[in-house]
């Protein structure tokens, strides 16, 4: 749910100051958005995130209190239906599957433009899980190792095919469409799915499946 004007109520989280003006201004020029808060600190954020309704979080994660997934995992607990998108530098192996499982649904690295960056958003907002590519190549050679765990409750064949959506970025509607069934049935299988991989949302999905060997993307 977005604020009563329809906007996307975001709080941004970026300890560089010319950084942090130069997304503030972005965002400021973009109608879609509202800026909630423009956070230079771990606690900044977390604060903010307990005050007010938020749609989106927009965060950095190397900071100089804190590390920026814990804003993520407390965005997951006061607004489990907001999205959180990290904008960082750091791209390595750990950082990168670690803010996933946090519950990150988007990763773009710091040389984004205004135009791809309010594109991610938007991409982001639509049920989509806008990533850099190199953040890309990451989460692929992850996929395509052996799967270390394959235990767990068994996916019905339409289950399958709905994670292969998923993994894919499809929207609820798109898997209907794709799937040719109702879109009203689409939220019930992927909870299902979530239940069966103890997943909370599609980032952690895809995650869990490739582990256990259920996807090669």
């Amino acid at each position: 749910m977005t604020g009563t004007s329809g906007a996307v109520r975001v709080v941004l989280l970026e300890d560089d100051a010319p950084l942090r003006e130069r997304f503030v201004g972005i965002l400021s020029a973009w109608g879609g958005g509202e800026l909630v808060a423009a956070c230079a600190t771990l606690e900044q954020a977390l604060t903010a995130l307990d005050q007010h309704p938020v749609d989106l979080l927009m965060a950095d994660l190397n900071l100089p209190d804190g590390h920026g997934i814990e804003a993520i995992r407390r965005l997951r607990q006061r607004h489990p239906d907001a999205d959180a998108m990290v904008i960082s530098v750091l791209a390595d192996d750990e950082t990168v599957l670690a803010a996933i499982e946090a519950g990150a649904v988007g990763y773009l690295l710091k040389d984004a433009d205004s135009i791809e960056l309010v594109e991610a958003i938007e991409e982001l907002r639509a049920g989509r899980s806008p990533i850099s590519s190199s953040i890309a190549r990451i989460l692929v050679r992850r996929m395509n190792k052996p799967a270390e765990d394959p235990a767990g409750p068994a996916l019905t064949p339409r289950e399958m095919e709905i994670l292969r959506g998923i993994a894919k970025g499809f929207t609820y509607t798109e898997l209907a469409e794709w799937l040719n069934m109702s879109r009203q049935t689409v939220p019930v299988h992927i909870k299902n799915i979530y239940r069966k991989l103890a997943a909370n949302n599609r980032s952690e999905a895809v995650y869990e499946a490739s582990k256990r060997g259920l996807l090669r993307l």
